[in-house]
Protein backbone atom coordinates (compact mmCIF):
# COMPACT_ATOMS: atom_id res chain seq x y z
CA UNK A 1 0.00 0.00 0.00
CA UNK A 2 1.12 3.48 -0.88
CA UNK A 3 0.95 6.72 1.44
CA UNK A 4 1.63 9.94 0.16
CA UNK A 5 1.39 12.05 3.05
CA UNK A 6 4.22 12.82 5.24
CA UNK A 7 4.79 10.66 8.03
CA UNK A 8 6.21 12.63 11.75
CA UNK A 9 8.79 10.18 13.51
CA UNK A 10 9.41 10.52 16.68
CA UNK A 11 13.13 11.40 15.69
CA UNK A 12 11.52 14.31 14.78
CA UNK A 13 12.16 14.08 11.00
CA UNK A 14 9.60 12.55 8.55
CA UNK A 15 9.35 10.61 5.70
CA UNK A 16 6.50 10.41 2.60
CA UNK A 17 5.94 9.10 -0.34
CA UNK A 18 6.39 4.99 1.15
CA UNK A 19 5.52 1.58 0.55
CA UNK A 20 4.16 -1.15 3.30
CA UNK A 21 3.77 -4.48 2.23
CA UNK A 22 1.58 -6.82 3.82
CA UNK A 23 -0.28 -10.10 3.57
CA UNK A 24 -4.05 -11.09 4.60
CA UNK A 25 -4.80 -15.00 5.29
CA UNK A 26 -8.34 -15.78 5.97
CA UNK A 27 -11.55 -13.87 5.41
CA UNK A 28 -12.62 -10.73 7.03
CA UNK A 29 -16.15 -10.91 8.76
CA UNK A 30 -18.71 -8.64 8.33
CA UNK A 31 -18.33 -6.17 11.41
CA UNK A 32 -14.37 -6.51 10.83
CA UNK A 33 -14.42 -7.90 14.40
CA UNK A 34 -12.06 -10.82 13.69
CA UNK A 35 -8.45 -8.94 12.67
CA UNK A 36 -5.56 -10.24 14.08
CA UNK A 37 -2.27 -7.98 13.33
CA UNK A 38 1.36 -10.02 13.20
CA UNK A 39 4.26 -8.12 13.63
CA UNK A 40 7.61 -9.13 12.67
CA UNK A 41 10.90 -9.97 14.62
CA UNK A 42 14.41 -8.81 12.94
CA UNK A 43 14.98 -10.17 9.99
CA UNK A 44 11.75 -11.79 8.96
CA UNK A 45 9.04 -10.10 7.15
CA UNK A 46 5.21 -9.67 6.13
CA UNK A 47 5.34 -13.40 4.89
CA UNK A 48 4.25 -15.11 8.41
CA UNK A 49 2.58 -17.95 7.07
CA UNK A 50 1.40 -20.31 4.05
CA UNK A 51 3.67 -21.11 0.90
CA UNK A 52 4.21 -19.09 -2.51
CA UNK A 53 3.22 -21.25 -5.67
CA UNK A 54 5.13 -20.83 -8.83
CA UNK A 55 3.88 -19.94 -12.40
CA UNK A 56 2.71 -23.51 -12.63
CA UNK A 57 0.81 -23.57 -8.98
CA UNK A 58 3.64 -25.92 -7.62
CA UNK A 59 5.03 -24.86 -3.87
CA UNK A 60 8.33 -23.04 -4.06
CA UNK A 61 10.60 -24.39 -2.09
CA UNK A 62 11.53 -23.17 1.10
CA UNK A 63 8.87 -19.91 0.50
CA UNK A 64 7.40 -21.20 3.91
CA UNK A 65 6.20 -18.17 6.23
CA UNK A 66 8.02 -17.76 9.13
CA UNK A 67 5.34 -18.39 11.48
CA UNK A 68 3.87 -21.19 9.56
CA UNK A 69 3.64 -23.55 12.48
CA UNK A 70 1.23 -21.10 14.63
CA UNK A 71 -0.62 -19.39 11.57
CA UNK A 72 -2.89 -20.95 9.77
CA UNK A 73 -6.42 -23.15 8.90
CA UNK A 74 -6.99 -25.31 11.71
CA UNK A 75 -3.50 -23.80 13.85
CA UNK A 76 -3.55 -22.32 16.95
CA UNK A 77 -4.46 -18.54 14.94
CA UNK A 78 -6.88 -20.35 13.01
CA UNK A 79 -7.16 -18.49 9.59
CA UNK A 80 -10.64 -20.29 8.89
CA UNK A 81 -11.71 -18.15 11.86
CA UNK A 82 -9.56 -15.00 11.73
CA UNK A 83 -8.56 -12.47 9.31
CA UNK A 84 -4.43 -12.20 9.95
CA UNK A 85 -2.61 -9.36 8.64
CA UNK A 86 1.46 -9.68 8.28
CA UNK A 87 2.60 -5.82 8.19
CA UNK A 88 6.25 -5.66 6.94
CA UNK A 89 8.10 -2.67 8.91
CA UNK A 90 8.65 0.66 7.42
CA UNK A 91 12.90 0.57 7.01
CA UNK A 92 12.84 -2.87 6.06
CA UNK A 93 14.38 -4.67 3.16
CA UNK A 94 11.60 -7.32 2.32
CA UNK A 95 9.34 -4.88 0.37
CA UNK A 96 8.65 -1.58 2.08
CA UNK A 97 10.54 1.30 1.46
CA UNK A 98 13.95 1.36 3.74
CA UNK A 99 17.16 2.23 2.89
CA UNK A 100 17.91 0.46 -0.30
CA UNK A 101 14.64 2.46 -1.99
CA UNK A 102 15.11 6.10 -3.68
CA UNK A 103 13.84 9.26 -1.71
CA UNK A 104 11.28 10.61 -3.93
CA UNK A 105 12.96 14.57 -2.83
CA UNK A 106 16.18 13.54 -4.05
CA UNK A 107 15.90 10.58 -6.50
CA UNK A 108 18.81 8.85 -4.77
CA UNK A 109 18.76 5.52 -2.87
CA UNK A 110 18.43 6.38 0.91
CA UNK A 111 21.49 4.71 2.16
CA UNK A 112 22.19 5.90 5.96
CA UNK A 113 19.99 8.89 5.05
CA UNK A 114 16.75 7.12 5.78
CA UNK A 115 15.58 8.32 8.64
CA UNK A 116 15.78 6.34 11.87
CA UNK A 117 12.97 4.75 13.31
CA UNK A 118 11.38 3.29 16.32
CA UNK A 119 8.98 0.92 17.23
CA UNK A 120 6.45 3.11 18.05
CA UNK A 121 6.72 4.34 14.34
CA UNK A 122 5.99 1.08 13.22
CA UNK A 123 3.30 1.21 15.03
CA UNK A 124 1.92 4.42 14.05
CA UNK A 125 2.34 2.99 10.52
CA UNK A 126 0.48 0.04 11.18
CA UNK A 127 -2.52 2.29 12.84
CA UNK A 128 -2.58 3.70 9.37
CA UNK A 129 -2.68 0.63 7.57
CA UNK A 130 -5.56 -0.82 9.22
CA UNK A 131 -7.47 2.86 9.05
CA UNK A 132 -6.68 2.13 5.24
CA UNK A 133 -8.13 -1.00 4.80
CA UNK A 134 -11.25 0.24 7.33
CA UNK A 135 -10.49 -1.48 10.00
CA UNK A 136 -11.19 0.16 13.31
CA UNK A 137 -9.97 -2.83 16.30
CA UNK A 138 -8.27 -5.63 16.74
CA UNK A 139 -9.20 -8.89 17.99
CA UNK A 140 -5.69 -9.06 18.69
CA UNK A 141 -2.01 -8.22 18.13
CA UNK A 142 1.09 -10.65 18.33
CA UNK A 143 4.53 -10.71 18.31
CA UNK A 144 7.55 -12.66 19.28
CA UNK A 145 10.83 -10.67 20.56
CA UNK A 146 10.75 -7.39 18.60
CA UNK A 147 7.20 -7.87 17.43
CA UNK A 148 6.16 -8.56 20.58
CA UNK A 149 7.25 -5.22 21.69
CA UNK A 150 5.59 -4.08 19.15
CA UNK A 151 2.25 -5.88 20.48
CA UNK A 152 2.99 -3.66 23.62
CA UNK A 153 3.23 -1.22 22.01
CA UNK A 154 0.13 -1.35 20.47
CA UNK A 155 -1.62 -1.39 23.81
CA UNK A 156 -0.26 1.80 25.09
CA UNK A 157 -0.10 4.01 21.76
CA UNK A 158 -4.24 2.90 20.80
CA UNK A 159 -5.51 1.04 23.50
CA UNK A 160 -9.00 1.74 22.47
CA UNK A 161 -8.19 -0.43 19.19
CA UNK A 162 -6.82 -3.56 20.99
CA UNK A 163 -9.30 -6.47 22.46
CA UNK A 164 -6.26 -8.93 23.08
CA UNK A 165 -2.28 -8.79 23.08
CA UNK A 166 0.07 -11.61 22.57
CA UNK A 167 3.50 -11.22 23.58
CA UNK A 168 6.17 -13.50 23.34
CA UNK A 169 9.72 -14.32 24.30
CA UNK A 170 9.94 -10.05 24.40
CA UNK A 171 10.53 -7.71 26.99
CA UNK A 172 10.05 -4.39 28.27
CA UNK A 173 13.46 -2.87 26.89
CA UNK A 174 16.90 -4.26 26.48
CA UNK A 175 19.31 -5.28 28.93
CA UNK A 176 22.78 -3.50 29.05
CA UNK A 177 24.18 -7.04 27.91
CA UNK A 178 21.42 -6.68 24.76
CA UNK A 179 22.86 -3.60 23.92
CA UNK A 180 26.21 -4.41 24.06
CA UNK A 181 25.41 -7.69 21.42
CA UNK A 182 23.71 -5.33 19.21
CA UNK A 183 26.58 -2.47 19.18
CA UNK A 184 28.84 -5.29 18.58
CA UNK A 185 26.95 -6.17 15.45
CA UNK A 186 26.93 -2.81 14.16
CA UNK A 187 30.91 -2.44 14.30
CA UNK A 188 31.25 -5.61 12.46
CA UNK A 189 29.22 -3.92 9.68
CA UNK A 190 30.00 -0.30 10.07
CA UNK A 191 33.83 -0.93 10.35
CA UNK A 192 33.71 -3.20 6.63
CA UNK A 193 35.81 -1.75 4.05
CA UNK A 194 32.60 -1.97 1.48
CA UNK A 195 30.14 -0.09 3.80
CA UNK A 196 31.49 3.49 2.78
CA UNK A 197 29.67 5.56 5.63
CA UNK A 198 26.37 3.46 5.02
CA UNK A 199 26.32 4.69 0.73
CA UNK A 200 27.86 1.27 -0.35
CA UNK A 201 25.15 1.31 -2.92
CA UNK A 202 26.80 4.31 -5.00
CA UNK A 203 29.64 2.18 -4.58
CA UNK A 204 27.92 -1.37 -6.35
CA UNK A 205 29.52 -3.08 -3.17
CA UNK A 206 27.80 -4.71 -0.18
CA UNK A 207 29.54 -5.28 3.11
CA UNK A 208 28.92 -8.93 3.43
CA UNK A 209 31.63 -9.59 5.72
CA UNK A 210 30.14 -7.16 8.37
CA UNK A 211 26.87 -8.26 7.69
CA UNK A 212 28.32 -12.60 8.09
CA UNK A 213 30.32 -11.41 11.05
CA UNK A 214 26.51 -9.28 12.53
CA UNK A 215 24.40 -12.74 11.86
CA UNK A 216 27.30 -14.90 13.55
CA UNK A 217 26.73 -12.78 16.80
CA UNK A 218 23.12 -12.88 16.61
CA UNK A 219 22.71 -16.39 16.23
CA UNK A 220 24.55 -17.71 19.27
CA UNK A 221 22.32 -15.56 21.08
CA UNK A 222 19.58 -16.90 19.40
CA UNK A 223 20.44 -20.59 20.41
CA UNK A 224 20.89 -22.13 23.72
CA UNK A 225 23.92 -24.19 25.28
CA UNK A 226 22.26 -27.02 25.58
CA UNK A 227 21.01 -27.03 21.90
CA UNK A 228 24.35 -25.55 20.62
CA UNK A 229 26.37 -28.77 23.19
CA UNK A 230 23.67 -31.27 21.41
CA UNK A 231 23.40 -30.62 17.96
CA UNK A 232 27.76 -29.68 17.92
CA UNK A 233 29.57 -30.44 20.89
CA UNK A 234 32.98 -30.07 20.40
CA UNK A 235 32.20 -31.99 17.24
CA UNK A 236 35.01 -31.71 14.64
CA UNK A 237 34.10 -31.01 10.84
CA UNK A 238 37.16 -33.50 9.17
CA UNK A 239 39.29 -35.45 11.55
CA UNK A 240 42.92 -34.94 10.34
CA UNK A 241 44.24 -38.23 9.80
CA UNK A 242 48.03 -36.44 10.19
CA UNK A 243 47.51 -35.51 14.22
CA UNK A 244 46.20 -38.14 16.92
CA UNK A 245 44.17 -35.39 18.21
CA UNK A 246 41.98 -34.70 14.90
CA UNK A 247 42.92 -30.85 15.14
CA UNK A 248 45.05 -29.07 11.96
CA UNK A 249 46.27 -26.54 14.75
CA UNK A 250 45.36 -24.03 12.55
CA UNK A 251 44.35 -20.65 13.47
CA UNK A 252 42.26 -19.45 10.54
CA UNK A 253 40.52 -23.07 8.63
CA UNK A 254 37.46 -24.31 10.30
CA UNK A 255 38.07 -26.70 12.95
CA UNK A 256 34.72 -27.25 14.62
CA UNK A 257 31.15 -28.09 13.42
CA UNK A 258 29.71 -25.13 15.16
CA UNK A 259 32.13 -23.23 13.52
CA UNK A 260 31.13 -24.21 9.89
CA UNK A 261 27.28 -23.52 11.07
CA UNK A 262 27.93 -20.00 11.75
CA UNK A 263 29.53 -19.46 8.81
CA UNK A 264 27.12 -20.70 6.94
CA UNK A 265 24.57 -18.59 8.84
CA UNK A 266 26.62 -15.65 8.06
CA UNK A 267 26.82 -16.45 4.87
CA UNK A 268 23.02 -16.97 3.99
CA UNK A 269 22.06 -13.78 6.13
CA UNK A 270 24.49 -11.85 3.96
CA UNK A 271 23.12 -12.72 0.59
CA UNK A 272 19.45 -11.27 1.26
CA UNK A 273 19.45 -8.91 4.27
CA UNK A 274 20.60 -5.35 3.93
CA UNK A 275 23.46 -3.60 5.89
CA UNK A 276 21.54 -0.61 6.63
CA UNK A 277 18.45 -2.33 7.60
CA UNK A 278 20.25 -4.01 10.36
CA UNK A 279 21.67 -0.84 12.11
CA UNK A 280 18.01 0.51 12.07
CA UNK A 281 15.89 -2.07 13.34
CA UNK A 282 18.90 -2.99 16.15
CA UNK A 283 18.88 0.57 17.64
CA UNK A 284 15.31 0.80 17.15
CA UNK A 285 15.31 -2.37 19.64
CA UNK A 286 17.76 -0.45 21.89
CA UNK A 287 15.72 2.52 22.05
CA UNK A 288 11.87 0.36 22.94
CA UNK A 289 11.24 1.63 26.88
CA UNK A 290 7.78 2.87 27.06
CA UNK A 291 8.90 3.23 31.01
CA UNK A 292 11.00 6.06 30.53
CA UNK A 293 9.19 9.04 30.09
CA UNK A 294 7.97 7.12 33.76
CA UNK A 295 10.64 7.46 35.44
CA UNK A 296 11.30 3.72 34.67
CA UNK A 297 7.90 2.77 36.69
CA UNK A 298 6.74 0.36 34.12
CA UNK A 299 3.25 0.25 36.02
CA UNK A 300 2.98 3.81 35.15
CA UNK A 301 3.87 3.13 31.54
CA UNK A 302 0.93 0.23 31.47
CA UNK A 303 -1.33 2.43 33.13
CA UNK A 304 -3.43 3.08 30.25
CA UNK A 305 -3.67 -0.22 28.50
CA UNK A 306 -7.13 -2.04 28.06
CA UNK A 307 -6.55 -4.96 26.66
CA UNK A 308 -6.35 -8.48 27.67
CA UNK A 309 -2.89 -10.18 27.53
CA UNK A 310 -1.56 -13.48 26.79
CA UNK A 311 2.71 -12.96 27.80
CA UNK A 312 4.72 -16.90 27.49
CA UNK A 313 8.81 -17.00 27.41
CA UNK A 314 11.39 -19.68 27.43
CA UNK A 315 13.21 -21.56 30.46
CA UNK A 316 16.61 -21.36 28.18
CA UNK A 317 16.09 -17.74 26.30
CA UNK A 318 18.92 -15.70 27.78
CA UNK A 319 18.38 -12.82 25.11
CA UNK A 320 14.88 -12.17 26.33
CA UNK A 321 14.72 -14.05 29.79
CA UNK A 322 11.72 -15.00 31.58
CA UNK A 323 12.65 -12.54 34.11
CA UNK A 324 11.61 -9.82 31.45
CA UNK A 325 8.30 -11.46 30.96
CA UNK A 326 7.12 -11.44 34.43
CA UNK A 327 8.15 -7.53 35.17
CA UNK A 328 5.44 -7.31 32.00
CA UNK A 329 3.26 -9.46 33.97
CA UNK A 330 3.59 -7.66 37.13
CA UNK A 331 3.17 -4.67 36.00
CA UNK A 332 0.08 -5.41 33.90
CA UNK A 333 -1.66 -7.07 37.52
CA UNK A 334 -0.59 -3.81 39.05
CA UNK A 335 -3.00 -2.36 36.85
CA UNK A 336 -5.44 -5.18 37.13
CA UNK A 337 -5.77 -6.06 33.93
CA UNK A 338 -6.49 -9.57 32.37
CA UNK A 339 -2.99 -11.14 32.12
CA UNK A 340 -2.20 -14.81 30.96
CA UNK A 341 1.25 -16.38 31.48
CA UNK A 342 2.99 -19.04 30.29
CA UNK A 343 6.51 -20.68 30.96
CA UNK A 344 8.00 -22.85 28.92
CA UNK A 345 10.54 -25.75 29.85
CA UNK A 346 11.88 -26.16 26.19
CA UNK A 347 15.75 -26.16 25.41
CA UNK A 348 15.69 -24.35 22.09
CA UNK A 349 16.62 -20.31 23.99
CA UNK A 350 15.21 -17.61 21.90
CA UNK A 351 14.07 -19.23 19.12
CA UNK A 352 11.74 -21.68 20.28
CA UNK A 353 8.82 -18.79 19.55
CA UNK A 354 9.54 -20.02 16.15
CA UNK A 355 9.51 -23.51 16.95
CA UNK A 356 6.57 -26.55 16.86
CA UNK A 357 6.36 -26.93 20.56
CA UNK A 358 3.21 -28.43 21.44
CA UNK A 359 3.43 -27.04 24.81
CA UNK A 360 3.42 -23.76 23.67
CA UNK A 361 1.25 -23.75 20.61
CA UNK A 362 -1.35 -25.65 22.93
CA UNK A 363 -1.15 -22.67 24.89
CA UNK A 364 -1.84 -19.79 22.22
CA UNK A 365 -4.34 -21.76 20.83
CA UNK A 366 -6.01 -22.41 24.25
CA UNK A 367 -6.03 -18.53 24.65
CA UNK A 368 -7.39 -17.49 21.31
CA UNK A 369 -10.28 -20.69 21.53
CA UNK A 370 -11.36 -19.16 25.68
CA UNK A 371 -10.48 -15.21 24.97
CA UNK A 372 -10.75 -13.82 21.80
CA UNK A 373 -13.48 -15.64 20.13
CA UNK A 374 -15.52 -13.93 22.95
Amino acid sequence: MHFANELLLQSGKSIRAYDISYETYGELNADKSNVVLICHALNASHHVAGVYLDAAGQPVKKSEGWWDTMIGPGKPVDTNRFFVIGVNILGSCFGSTGPMQANPDTQQIYGADFPVVTVQDWVNVQALLLDALGIETLAAVMGGSLGGMQALSWTLQYPDRVRHAVVVASAPNLTAENIAFNEVARRAIVTDPDFHAGHYGRHNVLPKRGLRIARMIGHITYLSNDVMNEKFGRQLREISSEHASGYRFSTQEIEFQIESYLRHQGDKFAEYFDANTYLLITRALDYFDPAAAFGGDLSRALSVAKAGFLLVSFTTDWRFAPARSREIVKALIDNQLDVSYAEIDAPHGHDAFLLDDTRYLGVVRSYFESKVLL
